[in-house]
């Protein structure tokens, strides 16, 4: 490997989906670890045939790949000077309004697999967003037979003890909170953003350590404002399409 692909960039080893486009993986993968390292300052990348010999494509594919990027904001490239990735390049989150009933409805899924409930120190990140103690649900969810996400709910301790885990198996998180427990819901913020995996959840999603996933979280709080669950969802990259429709009248 090229020396400077060991500097302030880590590359992770790239596996091939013969089923995509390739400058389009290369594309993905390079922008998951541009993402992950979430630098604050311009980090010169390595010069385009170093990219090429690493991911083991052309010099023409990695060209493509490198200009998707440059389009999508996350690079800048100098003539002469080189290309670097832009500070801060997770942007500002785009942000959707809808109903609860819309989540409800992206939530539902008829193959669920519960694989725990425990109590549980919710993550760092999620930590100070809770007044009490919380239970860790797991689930993994599946279309056709193939997993596709895997989640896991961080709920109030208190909230946690009424949720039969039997409905889990068929309702989303959310609609359990609502419908069976009657918890009036006042407001669901989703952030969504791609990561790579970590060795757990690659193994749950039967994916390449290499392969991206998106990793969304979503922060439910009840009508006084309190956070009563946190969701932390990883899908599968190859599975699982974001779309948004906008009506203009």
């Amino acid at each position: 490997m090229a020396e400077g692909l060991t500097g302030a960039l880590r590359l992770a080893p790239f596996t091939v989906n013969r089923k995509l486009p390739l400058w389009y993986q290369v594309s993905q993968h390079l922008r998951a670890s541009i993402l992950a390292g979430a630098m604050d300052r311009p980090s010169r990348l390595p010069v385009e045939e170093d990219l090429a010999a690493h991911y083991g494509v052309s010099v023409m594919t990695m060209r493509q790949a490198l200009r998707e990027l440059e389009d999508e904001g996350l690079i800048t490239r100098r003539r002469r000077a080189g290309t670097f990735v832009n500070p801060r390049t997770g942007g500002q989150p785009l942000r959707l309004l809808g109903s609860v009933d819309a989540v409800v409805s992206q939530q539902s899924s008829d193959d669920v697999v519960v694989l725990g409930a425990e109590p549980a120190e919710p993550p760092a990140e999620f930590a100070e967003l809770f007044d009490g103690e919380v239970v860790r649900f797991r689930r993994l969810r599946k279309e056709a037979g193939e997993v596709t996400s895997y989640a896991e709910n961080f709920v109030l301790a208190d909230i946690a003890a009424r949720i039969d885990v039997a409905d889990l198996r068929w309702m989303p998180m959310t609609a359990v909170l609502r419908d069976r427990l009657g918890v009036q819901i006042g407001q669901i913020e989703d952030t969504a953003e791609a990561r790579l995996p970590s060795p757990d959840v690659a193994l749950l999603l039967d994916i390449p350590l290499t392969s991206p996933v998106l990793y969304c979280v979503g922060v439910t709080r009840s009508v006084p404002g309190r956070v009563v669950d946190i969701a932390s969802i990883h899908y599968r990259g190859d599975r699982f399409k974001f779309a948004v429709t906008f009506d203009t009248q």
